[in-house]
């Protein structure tokens, strides 16, 4: 038989429940092949489900969607992937009855997507395809022989018709593209990261609260359960050893009524079954059994190793050890939840019409309207300060860009009554200061007007804080890199960067003591989130503000690398950072640093070929400047790991500043330094 080695394998769908593990043990098994796993972080996707591989060299993660075509398109070049499985889609059948467009847009449109740029770009070896039992349809309750691959699709609800409709796209562009497609088609799933609208871990999860189990109906539909770590091995098989144009049943011939599952459940918690299940209302066509062949798969040589007892077991000894993996997820338990599918928060429909919103983080549930579903309201609205200054402006238009109700604030930092009346009038939920004196037109200036910089950067900052404190509300506070210098625990080239809880050691320049003082206060502020931000850049290169723009248009400049942030990267994870309700400090740059000759060498690269600039030291630079310039790497590690996408500096340079200005050179200079294309 035949084997296939893939090298390069795109993931969809991998932080799901599912592809987590086959993402994991791929990782494991097989250093030699590199992993990129997409995943747009969907209300049942989870990035702890992958933390077993995030430490794993040949592991990459990319946030984002299926459903947009320059991403896929980019990332199969860039990563050079010559093989694809495809998990990423919507699962529960509930939701596909009150979202059935979303699923259209998801599980068709989004394979689709993924087709089309496989037959532009022409690399791919292998497309898996991962389907569902449930496109056969119902099975006979006689029946003794199950459904086999060539069996009829007579899919019974909208979300198997869409798997249904994605699976003849896949057998089209097979056929009329040659395209190296394989489908999967398998039975229910459990085990431990499963997100608790499917039945098992719902079950589990009410018996550890010593809540009633509810069965819709009578509990005599019948299903066959597979155990996680066995479903990964079959798609590894499948993977090196399925036949391009085939089906494969991933199943088992073991099947179990849905009261039988309860009852099995009750025991292990030692609850009296007669009493802790409880019959509810039937769910719309519910089918009553699934029921597959599963030889074809046997005969690559994989056979299912768990049996039923030992991985309930390991499920209920993985959810009682980790209760709080998924946070609140009270909608999800009730008998006949339904997802709203709403962006940043999980919505769910009860089965008396309420809405239950459940945030990301551990939250109350709040039900509206008994009698209908209305609109639900904007769950945030923020009030920036610094309305003319850069960041804050930005800050304005990604409100605006995302539909973010947000105000600016009309009060001074030092006047507490002002900032009273604008947060009494406003009624904000989250603060951004992103006001202050830099300098005009740099910290020079603050040199002289000592008085001035006080009153905003110190005063004004702690006034806000106070203020926000006193009416329980988050203040996201810009500040700065600047506070540091090169030392001997953290020598320049060193890659040793400062990290949040290092005390500041540069006092060169008054500007900095200012915001190193107030920096220090803060901390007493448990309403505060610090940014540190460091060298601004940002795609406006008009901006006299810019870093890039300031060193282009200097006689001279230094050569020292630096930690520097990429505003285009960086602002809209600020805004995430405050929804996430994160505090305390943060080195708010991207990881790694660059130099000054490194970026100019981009600059000319990209924008202007005839760009000639010239090297000062620092005693020359000292001669022409008022206060000593702060130069440090800051440790940007805790940031990447809230935010795993976050990209290294140089990477982020050219792919929010440089790419648009000429993409022949950017492909050139990428070769040149070795690093992908993102």
């Amino acid at each position: 038989m035949a084997t296939y080695t893939p090298k390069n394998i795109l993931i969809t769908g991998a932080a799901g429940f599912i592809a987590s593990h086959v993402a994991n043990r791929l990782i494991r098994n097989y250093p030699g092949y590199k992993i990129v796993v997409l995943d747009k972080l969907d209300y049942c996707s989870n990035l702890k489900n992958l933390l077993p591989s995030q430490s794993s060299p040949n592991f990459k993660f990319v946030k984002g969607d299926i459903a947009s075509a320059d991403l896929v398109n980019y990332l199969l070049v860039a990563e050079s992937i010559d093989t694809i499985m495809h998990f990423a889609a919507q699962t529960h059948v509930d939701n596909s009855f009150g979202n059935s467009f979303e699923f259209t847009k998801n599980n068709i449109y989004g394979t689709h997507v993924l087709l089309e740029a496989c037959k532009v770009t022409g690399q791919i070896r292998r497309f898996i395809h991962v389907s569902t039992d449930e496109v056969y349809g119902e099975t006979d309750e006689d029946a003794v022989v199950g459904n086999h691959e060539a069996s009829q699709l007579l899919p019974t609800n909208p979300y198997s018709a869409m798997k249904a409709g994605a699976e003849m796209l896949v057998m089209a562009y097979g056929r009329s593209y040659g395209l190296p497609v394989i489908t999967t088609r398998g039975n229910n799933v459990y085990g431990p990261n499963q997100f608790p609208e499917k039945l098992i871990p719902k079950f589990i999860l009410l018996a550890m609260r010593e809540k009633t189990l509810p069965i819709h109906g009578d509990g005599s539909n019948v299903r066959s359960y597979l155990y996680c770590e066995d479903v990964a091995e079959a798609f590894e098989v499948i993977l090196h050893k399925g036949e391009v144009g085939h089906v494969y049943n991933v199943g088992t011939k073991k099947e179990r009524r849905v009261i039988d599952v309860a009852k099995d459940i009750c025991k292990l918690f030692s609850m009296d079954p007669e009493t802790n299940i409880q019959c509810v209302e039937n769910r719309p066509f519910n089918d009553q059994r699934y029921f597959l062949d599963d030889q074809k798969l046997k005969n690559l040589g994989w056979s299912e190793r768990t049996i039923w007892e030992e991985g309930l077991k390991k499920t209920i000894a993985w959810y009682t050890k980790n209760p709080e993996w998924w946070g609140d997820v009270a909608g999800a338990l009730l008998p006949h939840p339904r997802m709203l599918m709403m962006p940043g928060s999980r919505h769910f429909e009860s089965e008396d019409g309420k809405v239950l919103s459940v945030s990301n983080t551990p939250r109350m549930i709040v039900p509206t309207s008994k009698s209908f579903i209305s609109p639900l309201k904007p769950s945030f609205k923020f009030l920036i300060y610094g309305r003319t200054g850069w960041i804050g402006g930005i800050l304005g238009q990604l409100c605006e860009k995302h539909g973010i109700p947000f105000e600016y604030g009309r009060g001074r930092l030092e006047n507490r009554a002002s900032l009273m009346a604008d947060i009494q009038n406003i009624k904000p939920t989250h603060v951004f200061s992103a006001a202050g004196v830099t300098g005009r037109p740099n910290v020079d200036w603050c040199e002289s007007h000592k008085t001035e910089t006080i009153r905003t950067n110190v005063v004004g900052t702690l006034t806000l804080a106070d203020v926000c404190r006193q009416h329980e509300l988050l203040m996201m506070n810009f500040a700065t890199g600047c506070i540091f210098e090169y030392d001997a625990a953290h020598p320049q080239g060193s890659g040793i960067g400062f990290k949040e809880e290092d005390k500041p050691n540069f006092i060169g320049s008054f500007y900095s003591k200012t915001k190193a003082m107030v920096e220090e206060l803060l901390r007493e502020y448990d309403n505060v989130c610090t940014l540190r931000v460091q060298m601004p850049i940002s795609s406006d290169l008009n901006n006299p503000r810019n870093f890039i723009t300031k060193i282009s248009r200097y006689n001279k400049v230094v050569n020292i690398p630096n930690s520097m942030t990429i505003l285009d990267e960086l602002l809209p994870i600020s805004i995430e950072m405050a929804k996430r309700n994160l505090r305390g400090i943060w080195n708010f740059t991207n990881p790694g640093a660059v130099s000054h000759n490194e970026i100019l060498e981009m600059y000319k690269t990209y924008i202007d070929p005839n760009f000639q600039w010239t090297n000062f030291t620092l005693e020359e630079q000292a001669k022409v400047i008022v206060a000593p310039r702060s130069n440090n790497e800051m440790d940007a590690s805790k940031l990447k790991k809230e935010f795993p996408e976050l990209l290294p500096i140089k990477e982020s340079l050219i792919n929010f500043m440089m790419k648009d200005y000429n993409r022949n050179a950017t492909s050139k200079y990428l070769k040149a330094i070795g690093t992908p294309w993102r």
